[in-house]
């Protein structure tokens, strides 16, 4: 109630103060208004303080203050009197804390949070920017096949998995004609008040021109498609210097910054002063949060072309509502044959073949692998004896929870990048096998004809997809069928975006050969924006590969070099003997085990972090990372088990 009031207060003492927010709270079709979006902030503003604030406290009472005095050297000879101000006690020192994290936790938040729709904003103009060539290039195809704009509208907007931001915003034409009354020169204009990408601002103002005005829409959008696939290639150049930044920053600050704290962390062992606490909150708390950041910002910018979702529907003859309709008895048997002859046939494939029921579908490994994994770790815990120090524990399950780990993520990895590979290939190959089937198709045979005379054409690993495509259509199913069929066994953004706009075009006229040739200029254009992109982040993956490496070589140095020198420098025992594991110095409070096992840790969460973030800008994905992970896991564990 009274954060209700304080925000009702806020809004009507400057109402114009709010109109950028309610813009951007549109724009980024967040779906809710400005004076709920202000209360959830500062909502959670408080809280969030709160949190911070107990969290802070905890800290304070970790914190040594010594008693301190304000002394001034008597010059003149004059008598100064000496105040000394006592400790505060700890409750004081507890409250302070709690009050200042509260507030600074509260205020980033809210700063934060405030900036939010604005970030969303901007990132939808960039997916509404990348993808719009595609979805014009479905509505040209559309509209030579005779549809019309409204048609159009609700096509494309059912297929947002598919064409992304841009399906979202023909949402709003669709809602503002259906729901709301709207012609469709209103809702079009609305839209382009409230778009945040320019471009397509631009797109629809000259649209409704064209309508205005009375002219030809398929050649309108037949010069933007060309137009727009053009101008991507400029797009992507703008995007990949977004991310080029990204990786710039996260290897300066997560990789390089980190490694500076942990040197000037063993200079303070090594001078008496424990680093533990500190080494503690830059390994599990600075380097994930920090990473996970990153990743969530590359995420929100990018364009995902993963998995592609479609909704069939199944047609039910009940023409005849009148008729009765009985069940045969005595068919039961002849089904459970059927059924049992389809479990037999997929046991047979998978014996002669198990690798490539994986491979379809490289999930499937966690079915072995998981269970593999944590039986080995449950069975490294249990067997493990109970030293007195827990740091040799420690030492010794670690890396048998990474060899665990591994069992998981290197069979995962190698499954997901054969199955990418082969993704690879057909989408090499899709741009010829079009080009070929949009020739066909304009000499006049039909779709169906043209994928018959293909299939006695190289094209590489494609070929094997088009023979089952055929023989889907020599088994009675119709070309569209066949096609989307086709695209779920291969389930991604570009095969789906070809499979859309073919079936679509052939469902409205039997010559699309000018529609194949569109499919086939933007999957070409996909292949070299893909192309481009790899080329232009591989360096920058290089580089995510090359500081991991120096992390880790500084670290092993560190450890080889320095705190085993400082370990036998310690006070020895009253046996004279040295104390393994004993303090930096003689003043110094953090043992040398301990600040090692920091430092393998360190390193680990590096690797994990690290090989995410380099698949995620280098190829799009963060299962492209996978492979990635176990590289740097299997190299941090050869080298503290080797060099150390």
């Amino acid at each position: 109630m009274i954060i209700d009031r304080y925000v009702k207060w806020r809004i009507s003492k400057n109402p114009n103060g709010y109109m950028s927010l309610r813009s951007d709270l549109i724009s980024s079709r967040m779906g809710v208004t400005a004076f709920r979006y202000f209360y959830y902030t500062v909502s959670a503003s408080v809280i969030f303080g709160i949190l911070i604030g107990i969290f802070g406290y905890f800290i304070s009472s970790l914190l040594f203050l010594p008693l301190f005095s304000i002394q001034i050297y008597d010059v003149f000879n004059i008598q100064l009197p000496t105040y000394e101000i006592p400790v505060l006690t700890k409750a004081a020192v507890g409250l302070i804390s709690f009050l200042v994290f509260s507030v600074a936790g509260s205020v980033f938040f809210f700063i934060l949070a405030m900036k939010f729709p604005g970030i969303q904003k901007s990132s939808r103009k960039t997916k509404i920017n990348l993808s719009l060539h595609n979805a014009v290039s479905y509505m040209y195809a559309m509209r030579r096949g005779g549809a019309e704009l409204m048609e159009i509208f609700n096509s494309i907007s059912e297929n947002a998995d598919i064409y992304g931001e841009v399906a979202l915003e023909f949402r709003q034409v669709v809602r503002d004609a259906d729901y709301f009354g709207y012609d469709l020169v209103t809702a079009l204009r609305n839209l382009s008040f409230t778009t945040p990408s320019e471009k397509f601002k631009d797109f629809l103002e000259d649209l409704l021109s064209v309508i205005n005005s009375g002219g030809n829409i398929s050649a309108y959008l037949e010069s933007r498609v060309h137009l727009y696939q053009d101008e991507a290639k400029f797009e992507q150049k703008q995007f990949l210097s977004v991310l080029q930044l990204v990786a710039e920053s996260y290897v300066t600050l997560f990789v390089a910054g980190p490694l500076f704290l942990i040197i000037i962390m063993v200079v303070m062992g090594m001078v008496g002063k424990s680093a533990l606490i500190e080494l503690t909150a830059v390994t599990y708390l600075l380097l994930p949060i920090g990473a996970f950041i990153f990743m969530l910002f590359v995420d929100l910018i990018s364009i995902k072309d993963e998995e592609i979702e479609r909704y069939l529907k199944v047609t039910v003859l009940n023409q005849f509502g009148d008729v009765k309709v009985e069940k045969k008895e005595g068919e039961e048997e002849n089904f459970a044959k059927l059924d049992s002859y389809d479990r037999k046939r997929a046991f047979i494939e998978f014996i002669k073949n198990p690798l490539e029921w994986f491979i379809t579908d490289p999930k499937r490994s966690l079915i072995i692998f998981a269970p593999l994994s944590i039986i080995y770790a449950a069975l490294i815990i249990f067997l493990t004896p109970r030293y007195n120090d827990p740091e040799i524990a420690y030492a010794i399950i670690d890396d048998h929870i990474i060899i665990a780990a591994l069992l998981i993520i290197i069979p995962y990895g190698i499954l997901i990048e054969l199955w990418r590979k082969r993704v690879r290939d057909i989408e090499t190959g899709t741009p010829d096998f079009l080009d070929r089937l949009g020739g066909v198709n304009r000499v006049g045979m039909t779709l169906a004809g043209a994928i018959g005379v293909l299939v006695r054409a190289n094209l590489g690993v494609i070929s094997y997809e088009i023979r089952r495509i055929k023989r889907d259509i020599d088994w009675g199913a119709s070309v569209s069928d066949a096609l989307v069929r086709f695209e779920q066994r291969i389930n991604t953004a570009a095969i789906a975006r070809t499979v859309t706009l073919i079936t679509k075009a052939s469902e409205m006229s039997g010559e699309i050969g000018e529609v194949i040739s569109i499919a086939s200029s933007d999957a070409r254009m996909s292949q070299v924006l893909k192309r481009e992109r790899s080329s232009e982040m591989f360096i920058y993956t290089m580089i995510i590969y090359l500081a991991f490496f120096v992390f880790v070589f500084v670290v092993a140095v560190l450890d080889v070099n320095f705190l085993t020198i400082l370990e036998t420098m310690n006070t020895p025992a009253s046996t004279g003997d040295i104390v393994q594991g004993a303090a930096f110095s003689q003043t110094s409070q953090m043992p040398i085990d301990a600040f090692r096992r920091l430092l393998y840790h360190t390193c680990v969460i590096q690797a994990f972090f690290s090989g995410f973030i380099a698949g995620q800008m280098g190829e799009g994905s963060l299962k492209a990372g996978v492979k990635h992970v176990a590289i740097m896991l299997v190299i941090s564990l050869i080298i503290f088990n080797t060099m150390i």
